[in-house]
C-alpha cells in the first residue's frame, strides 16, 4: 500500500511537551472573560466575515490581523474590527500567500482559516509551524498526504489545527444512544445532498466550488454529516473506519443547468463536468457498524435526509409523518432545533416494543423532550446588540460553537473538534476520490490516531 495511506511510523519525535496530549474531546471550565484572546483572519468573505462578526462581539477577543487578497473584502472587514471598538488591525493581502506573512510576523492565540478549499491545510500547517493555532472551515484537508502533514505537524509541535467550529451533531440523539434508548449502533445513513446548482455558477458568492466538479469525481463535502455520524458511531473514540468503497453516477446536471441557464453558447456548454452528479460512498468500522454517505449538489431535491438504524429501533429525518390513525391524535411537529448545539431537528422513531403502533413511525419531539442532553439543558446564551452579519448569520446570541473554541483557547485545550477527528473525517473525500478512479475499488481506511482510537473515551461535551 502507498506511503500516503500506510503511515503507521509517522514522526516518533514528538517534543515531550506535546506527550501528554490527549485524543478526547477538550474537557475545560470557562476561564475568566477579562483573559485576552488574540485572533487574525484569512479568508473573509461571506462565511470569514460571519466568523469574524462572531469574534467582534465576544469579550475579552481581540482581532489583531486580517488577510484577504479582496481589497474589498479585506478593507470592509477592517471597517467591522474599528466599529467594535478594537484597534486597527494589520492587514495582508499583497498575494496568494501573504498568510505565511501573516503567520511568521502576528503574536497570536488562532488564526481562523475562511478561504477556498485548497488553501486550508496550508493556512492551518503554516499557522502551527509558527507557534498558532488554526481553526479552519470544512473540508480541513483535500488530500491525504495534506492530512497526515497536519497530523504530524501537531505531534511535532503541540499546535493544533482542528474544524474547531464545525459543531456537535446532535447531543440529544447521542444522549439516548449512550443510554440505550435505541440499542446499540449498526448503520448511519446521511450525507450533503443540497441543490448548489445555483451557487457554482454564481461568480460573485462561491466563484471556486465549480472548479472542483470540474477535475474530481468522489464524495467531495463530507464533513457536515460528518459532524453527526462521527459522533453516534464512536469513530475516533473506541471505534474507527476500517475501509471505504465509493462510486459516481455519470454527470448530466451540471451541464444541463448551465445550457438552461446561460444557452448552448455560453461557457460551460461544452464542458465536461468529472463530478458524477450523485456520489454514495460505504464506510464499514473495525467494530463492525457501517455508514452510509451521499453527495449530491447537482440535482433538484429538497435538503438530506439522516438515518441511524439500531438493534432496538431506528431514527430518521427529512420525511413526513404519516396521518396518524386516531383522528383525536394531534400530527406530530418537529422539535426545535438548537442552533449549533445538536438540538434537535425533529423527526420520527420507531422503538421496538416502546413505540405504540407496531411498524409505524412517531414523532421523536417527547424523545427528545425527555432525554435531552444535560448541556442543553444549562445553556443560556447571552443576547447580542445586532444580529449576526454574513454567510450563515441571523442569529441573534453568539453560536456555542464560538463560545466553546474561547474558552478551550483561554483553557489551553484543543477545542470539541480535535485534530484526528479533523482529518478523518475530510480524509473521506481523497479517499472516495481513489476509490472512484479504481472503478469502485474498496480502500483502507488511514488511522490517523495510531492506536489512540482504542483507548479513547466516547465523545461528550462537558
Amino acid at each position: 500500500m502507498s506511503n500516503e495511506i500506510d503511515r503507521r511510523e509517522f514522526l516518533k519525535q514528538s517534543s515531550a511537551s506535546v506527550a501528554g496530549l490527549a485524543i478526547a474531546g477538550a474537557a475545560f471550565a470557562e476561564q475568566p472573560t477579562s483573559s485576552s484572546v488574540k485572533l487574525g483572519f484569512v479568508g473573509i468573505g461571506g462565511r470569514g466575515s460571519y466568523h469574524l462578526d462572531c469574534a467582534l462581539g465576544m469579550e475579552g477577543v481581540g482581532v489583531l490581523a486580517l488577510c484577504d487578497i479582496d481589497d474589498k473584502a479585506l478593507y470592509h472587514a477592517k471597517r467591522w474590527v474599528e466599529e467594535a471598538g478594537q484597534p486597527t488591525p494589520h492587514l495582508y493581502g499583497d498575494s496568494r500567500t501573504a498568510f505565511r506573512q501573516l503567520c511568521e510576523e502576528e503574536t497570536l492565540d488562532c488564526i481562523i482559516c475562511c478561504t477556498p478549499w485548497e488553501y486550508h491545510a496550508p493556512v492551518c500547517v503554516a499557522a502551527m509551524k509558527n507557534g498558532k493555532n488554526a481553526v479552519s472551515e470544512v473540508p480541513i484537508v483535500i488530500t491525504l498526504d495534506e492530512a497526515w502533514e497536519l497530523v504530524e505537524t501537531y505531534e511535532k509541535t503541540g499546535k493544533w489545527a482542528t474544524m474547531g467550529l464545525e459543531g456537535y451533531g446532535d447531543l440529544t440523539l447521542m444522549n439516548m444512544v449512550r443510554k440505550g434508548i435505541l440499542g446499540e449502533v449498526l448503520h448511519a445513513e446521511g450525507g450533503y445532498v443540497h441543490d448548489l446548482r445555483m451557487v457554482q455558477y454564481n461568480p460573485l458568492q462561491e466563484p471556486w466550488r465549480l472548479n472542483h466538479s470540474l477535475t474530481r469525481n468522489g464524495n467531495l463535502y463530507p464533513d457536515h454529516p460528518m459532524a453527526r455520524i462521527l459522533r453516534l458511531l464512536d469513530i475516533n473514540h473506541g471505534d474507527r473506519f476500517d475501509s471505504l468503497v465509493s462510486m459516481s453516477t455519470k454527470s448530466v446536471s451540471l451541464a444541463r443547468y448551465a445550457n438552461l441557464k446561460y444557452g448552448e453558447k455560453g461557457p460551460y456548454a461544452n464542458v465536461k463536468f468529472a463530478q458524477g452528479d450523485v456520489n454514495v460512498t460505504l464506510l464499514r468500522t473495525v467494530g463492525g457498524k457501517v455508514c452510509t454517505l451521499s453527495f449530491d449538489t447537482s440535482t433538484p431535491h429538497p435538503r438530506e435526509f439522516f438515518r441511524l438504524q439500531c438493534v432496538k429501533g431506528v431514527y430518521q429525518t427529512g420525511v413526513s409523518l404519516p396521518a396518524p390513525r386516531n383522528p383525536e391524535t394531534p400530527g406530530a411537529q418537529a422539535a426545535p432545533a438548537a442552533r449549533g448545539l445538536g438540538g434537535g431537528r425533529g423527526g420520527m422513531l420507531y422503538i421496538d416494543g416502546r413505540s405504540p403502533e407496531e411498524d409505524l413511525w412517531e414523532s421523536a419531539e417527547p424523545y427528545f423532550r425527555e432525554f435531552q442532553h444535560p448541556f442543553l439543558k444549562s445553556y443560556t446564551p447571552k443576547a447580542r446588540k445586532t444580529a449576526l452579519r454574513g454567510h450563515g448569520g441571523g442569529d441573534t446570541v453568539t453560536p456555542v460553537n464560538w463560545e466553546r473554541l474561547v474558552a478551550a483557547l483561554r483553557a489551553g485545550k484543543m477545542p470539541d473538534w480535535d485534530v484526528y477527528d479533523s482529518v478523518t473525517s475530510s480524509a473521506i473525500a481523497p479517499l472516495s476520490e481513489k476509490s472512484v478512479a479504481a472503478g469502485s475499488a474498496p480502500f483502507p481506511f488511514p488511522d490517523f490516531t495510531k492506536g489512540k482510537w482504542q483507548t479513547a473515551k466516547p465523545f461528550d461535551v462537558v
